[in-house]
């Protein structure tokens, strides 16, 4: 009778906890052998630490019988930018059993981001192993960001994720009729306790200081650097406006050091205090180190923990700009934008209505905007989406869609029927670049 071996499979600390809970949980029967399989994915892995180099990681340690990295075993291959040819793959599948004593083990992979790689390779190689998705944010509430091969999506078993909107269902991998399964919130805070009290030595964070969240949107091409600074300087002004008079500042792990300077400018011209954590720690180890008064964000996976997880009071900021800003319409950002801007209220005052949507209409909202996102991943939600439009199609609602995609996909709130043949008729188009050329002149 051959052993069970699982590979767990993270490229983050969030999802190595997350991993970590499902275990406490137990979410997954007892098998001879765990393995935990470190992705590094940053652009530059050399120079950045990997999930197991982080401060903590001690405490998540001994949940798995070994740790291996998947970044030397495919050296100097990026991991990100890997994928098996179909002809090397009974090859590389005998090379890893080789290298990681796998012998002829019965395989168990539980993997997050199933649709790119690394994940998607590593599924592709062992091509009869079972497969378990994990979600380690709120991606997990949106579509399938790719159609996924059903040799690999229909070997997925279940989705675990943590209750980050309660009430929620994930979208993820429902294609291939993938039932969710929740790792309880109890066991995520006790792997939680742990990895604070294993972090070490942190920056002294004052108590009932506001925290704010940076996430480093100008390295996906939303915000320029100038933008994403000047984010950060307004998430400062509106926690001042607040009453905050003690600021920390915990920047993403992959942004550049000069945005310090900025920030303690301004912390100087409004006369208060900043604190920036420049260890890469997570923020909910701040949650609960420091219990600040405020946490404010963009869209980051943290707001929705601090608030459901910890009971501390959110606020989220230019989730409006990134509405706009998200190309393509499939951005898989999309959906934790539209979460933030849906339930938590606006940081900066004199806004627009910020109270949260009911979760009934939160859930068809969501499966409009994931329609919309992945018609031809997910078909059978156009019923609920066209519903949806037609009844709640309202001012609030009309932020999360663009006019162009609704018209393009036959959408309540596009053009009308009969006005849709436009963006598409030559000569209507030749008609509009005459009369701006006219126009033109005429200024002239």
């Amino acid at each position: 009778m051959p052993r069970t071996t699982q590979i767990f499979c993270a490229s983050t600390l969030y999802g190595a906890a997350t991993l970590a809970a499902a275990i406490e949980a137990e979410c997954f029967s007892e098998p001879d052998r765990r393995i935990l399989l470190v992705f590094n994915n940053a652009a530059v892995p050399e120079t950045s630490p990997g999930v197991h180099e982080m401060p903590g990681f001690g405490a998540l340690r001994k949940h798995f019988d070994e740790v291996l990295v998947f970044n030397d075993a495919i050296s100097p291959l990026h991991p990100s930018a890997w994928g098996p040819r179909q002809d090397d793959i009974p090859l590389l599948e005998r090379y890893f059993r080789m290298l990681w004593r796998l012998d002829d083990d019965r395989l168990e992979l539980i993997l997050e981001s199933l649709q790119v790689n690394p994940a998607l390779a590593f599924a592709q190689i062992f091509t009869g192993a079972p497969i378990h998705a994990y979600a380690d944010g709120l991606m997990s509430y949106g579509p399938t960001r790719n159609k996924i091969d059903p040799l690999v999506g229909t070997r997925v078993r279940r989705l675990l994720h943590l209750d980050l909107v309660p009430g929620l269902k994930p979208v993820l991998l429902t294609e291939f009729g993938v039932p969710p399964q929740i790792v309880p919130t109890e066991n995520f805070l006790k792997v939680m306790a742990g990895l604070t009290g294993a972090s070490g030595e942190l920056p002294a964070v004052p108590d009932g200081a506001a925290l704010l969240l940076g996430q480093y949107l100008s390295a996906l091409g939303i915000l320029t650097a100038a933008e994403e600074t000047e984010l950060h300087l307004r998430m400062m002004r509106g926690a001042v406006e607040r009453g905050h008079r003690s600021l920390v500042f915990k920047p993403h792990p992959m942004a550049p050091a000069d945005y310090e300077l900025a920030l303690e400018a301004e912390a100087e011209r409004l006369g208060v205090d900043l604190t920036v954590v420049d260890t890469p720690v997570l923020a909910e180890v701040l949650f609960a180190r420091a219990r600040p008064a405020l946490v404010v964000g963009c869209f980051s996976t943290a707001l929705f923990t601090a608030s459901a997880f910890y009971g501390l009071p959110v606020a989220r900021i230019g989730t409006g700009t990134l509405l706009e800003r998200l190309a393509p319409f499939q951005n898989s950002n999309r959906v934790p934008v539209v979460l933030a801007d849906a339930l938590l209220p606006d940081l900066e005052p004199g806004g627009r209505d910020t109270a949260a949507l009911p979760p009934k209409q939160l859930e068809g909202l969501i499966g409009a905007v994931s329609f919309a996102m992945q018609p031809q991943v997910l078909p059978a939600l156009r019923p609920a989406a066209e519903r949806y439009l037609s009844q709640h199609f309202d001012s609030r609602v009309q932020r999360y869609f663009k006019r162009r995609r609704l018209t393009s996909l036959g959408l309540p709130g596009g053009l009308p029927q009969r006005l849709g043949f436009l963006p598409r008729n030559s000569t209507a188009r030749r008609m509009a670049r005459r009369a701006r050329r006219t126009w033109k002149a005429v200024k002239r």
